[in-house]
């Protein structure tokens, strides 16, 4: 492992984009190499932007721009910067090319070519703690934040928000699929709007799995508990907890299917009529998923609290901290333009290939 200073990531990233071009047709996902950012840093957030050739790095010290050609770093962002808050939980690109940062408990700061824009809720955000972003066909923008979702006119910034529509007002994943439905992971289930109607699914309906290991129900339960969301997954005792209807991440595959993290009820798949479950007893690293991407060749990557795994669809492959990665908890993962993955987790970035 390298360790570096937040504002040396210009070296760590052309030893990042020296080792781009390493995945193959093999199955075995692998870590090639691991990049430290500090010990009580977490990266939250990943995001490419193809047409500028950048990868943005969301942590909890703020907003990282990388040249993935030359591996340089373009710029850091921070409070001095015109960063709302240096804690970005989420990343969002437009069709403009504004850079929309969630940050936790600082709303969301907008960022192109030097000039920067904060909105907060005296601005129509919904709260200041902001966890996803997702477009839609014509480029209307959905925030989900802790108080519901936004969705912003690009044209005119104005906001509207969605609360009671939804099966829980805590939203930290969002996707549109083929349709322009929009997909909401909440605290409380899935949600998803059709631009007319809501309809929601929860643990009731098949989302997650059962709770076999008997594990203690999570405190972190939603309405009425502001205070206890830390984000921590075990008990007071140190156990691990369960709450199946807590979705970390949603993602709408290339076939269109749902597929839903949970809180100890592994990743959830919906077929547009039922939910099938798929945990550690399948193959998945662990049974928290914090983050799904699926890549060109339509490989499915779970960050989970065990680790990353890759699913083709037949075969489960993972790696962990005895494999290279410098944290088991991969909170946020991104696919490059040539197919490399990015894993963000607490320290640090891993770069991930694949070997025979």
């Amino acid at each position: 492992m390298r360790q570096y200073k937040l504002l040396l990531l210009s070296t760590l990233f052309s030893a990042f984009v020296g080792n781009a071009g390493a995945q193959d047709s093999a199955s075995q996902p692998k870590v090639i190499e691991t990049f430290g950012v500090g010990d009580n840093v977490y990266v939250r957030a990943l995001a490419v932007e193809p047409k500028a050739g950048a990868l943005w790095v969301g942590t909890s010290a703020g907003v990282h721009e990388i040249d993935v050609a030359s591996g340089k770093l373009r710029n850091t962002f921070t409070r001095n910067s015109g960063l709302a808050n240096e804690y970005v939980f989420a990343v969002g690109i437009d069709k403009d090319g504004y850079k929309w940062f969630g940050t936790n408990a600082g709303g969301v700061s907008r960022y192109k070519d030097g000039k920067w824009k904060t909105f907060f809720p005296m601005h129509g955000l919904a709260d200041y703690w902001i966890y996803s972003f997702a477009s839609q066909k014509n480029g209307d923008l959905w925030i989900g934040t802790w108080a519901g979702v936004n969705v912003v006119d690009l044209k005119t910034l104005k906001m509207r928000t969605y609360v009671k529509e939804l099966i829980n007002e805590w939203v930290y994943g969002i996707d549109v699929d083929a349709q322009d439905r929009v997909w909401f992971g909440t605290e409380g289930g899935v949600s998803m709007f059709d631009g007319k109607t809501w309809k929601s699914w929860t643990h009731k309906d098949g989302l997650g799995a059962v709770n076999e290991k008997k594990l203690m129900a999570s405190p972190n339960t939603g309405l009425g508990t502001r205070s206890r969301h830390d984000l921590g997954l075990r008990s007071e005792d140190g156990s691990p907890t369960y709450n199946p209807n807590y979705v970390f991440a949603i993602a709408v595959a290339k076939d269109q299917t749902i597929w839903a993290g949970t809180w100890g009820g592994g990743v959830a798949h919906f077929d547009g009529k039922k939910w099938s479950n798929f945990t550690v007893k399948d193959g998945l690293a662990g049974d928290i998923v914090y983050s799904i991407v699926q890549d060109a060749k339509g490989v499915f990557w779970f960050g989970t609290n065990g680790g990353v795994t890759r699913y083709d669809g037949k075969t489960w492959k993972s790696v962990d901290t005895r494999t290279g990665l410098l944290d088991n908890n991969v909170y946020a993962l991104a696919v490059a333009p040539n197919g490399d993955i990015w894993a963000g987790t607490k320290r640090g970035v891993a770069h991930l290939g694949q070997s025979k």
